[in-house]
Order: C-alpha cells, then sequence, then structure tokens
C-alpha cells in the first residue's frame, strides 16, 4: 500500500517540472557566448515556475496541502497496520469467521480510494495553479516578444547555449512579480468530466 507516499509524490512532481535540473543549473558556459543574435530571444518558463515569488507561494502552498492530506491518511495507515498486526498475532482464533479480515480489506479500499482521490485533487490543484500563472505569463511574453523586437521566441529547454543578452525570462519574472505576487488556494476537487 503507498499510503503517506502521496505527499512526495505531489511535491517531487511540481520540484520536478517547476525548478531547473541541476546539470543545466551548474553548467557555467562558454566564456565568450558568441554574439547575440538579433530578432532571436529565449524564455524559460521552469525557472520562471522556480524563481518568480508566485511560482515560489504555489511550491509552497501545494506542500502544505500534501502535508495536510499525509495527515487525513495517516490514521488509516495506523489502524490498518494496528489490525493487520492483530490477526497475524491473533491467528485463526482471532477472526474465526473472516468477519475482521473482510473489514480490514474494506478499509484498506477505503484508504486506497481516499489516496487516489486526494492525488488527483492535488495534481488538479497544482495544474490550475500553473493554468493562471500560465495565463497572467502570456501577455507579458507577447509585450517583451514586441519590446525586444523578437522575431522568434525559442524555449530555454530547446536551446543548449545561447547568449544571455537573448534570455528575456528575468524581466518576464520581474513584470510577473508585479502583476501577480501569489496566488491564495485551497486543495480543489477534480470536476467530474476529468476525474473519468
Amino acid at each position: 500500500m503507498k499510503l503517506l507516499a502521496l505527499g512526495a509524490v505531489a511535491l517531487a512532481s511540481f520540484v520536478a517540472t517547476a525548478a531547473p535540473t541541476a546539470a543545466s543549473a551548474q553548467t557555467a558556459g562558454p566564456q565568450n557566448p558568441g554574439p547575440a543574435i538579433p530578432g532571436v530571444c529565449v524564455y524559460f518558463n521552469q525557472r520562471l515556475l522556480a524563481q518568480s515569488t508566485v511560482g515560489q507561494a504555489v511550491q509552497a502552498r501545494v506542500e502544505q496541502l500534501a502535508t495536510e492530506v499525509q495527515g487525513e491518511l495517516a490514521p488509516y495507515g495506523t489502524t490498518i497496520q494496528t489490525e493487520i498486526t492483530a490477526l497475524q498475532q491473533g491467528g485463526q482464533a482471532a477472526d474465526p469467521d473472516g468477519s475482521r479480515r473482510t473489514a480490514l480489506q474494506q478499509r484498506i479500499q477505503e484508504a486506497q480510494t481516499l489516496e487516489q482521490t486526494r492525488q488527483e485533487e492535488l495534481r488538479y490543484t497544482l495544474s490550475e495553479q500553473r493554468r493562471l500563472i500560465s495565463a497572467a505569463v502570456e501577455p507579458i511574453l507577447v509585450a517583451v516578444y514586441q519590446e525586444r523586437g523578437c522575431g522568434i521566441l525559442l524555449d530555454r529547454e530547446s536551446v543548449f547555449i545561447m547568449n544571455p543578452a537573448m534570455d528575456v525570462t528575468d524581466t518576464v519574472i520581474e513584470r510577473l512579480n508585479t502583476q501577480l505576487p501569489t496566488l491564495s488556494f485551497n486543495r480543489l476537487p477534480v470536476p467530474v468530466q476529468q476525474a473519468q
């Protein structure tokens, strides 16, 4: 049973997609990155999610929600483990008609269903917050694109090495920090059509 692993999974999911990888963060790059190519701009969304105030606020809140879910699921794990131990120690005499084992199986199924529901809620909640951030970032990107005279805007994930002068991420983060410094939210129920 994967009870209590939920928080770690939700947090790992957010961190893995929000923070630049350790390898890319350690790469110093060349001493001479070459010329800045006019009209070519680069944007790093994952860095925005990791370094913007709203991205950091979302990460902190998702961690809190995952901890709350762990607290909600912990009693299931405790009572299930206690019952398993009692049945193992008591043998056949502890459950002559099998009713305790049946009740235990139902409790385990109930815990697994609740855990799955909470995982889906955390994933959906995170995706909704990312959607809100993306909605706020899009007009900022368009404005920066026009101001910088970009002819093309590349995703930093697709670019191995570049001249830092072509990176517009810092400007986008600064403007997003002003426009959308944080988001307040609770765990959201998954809409019926998405739950299926």
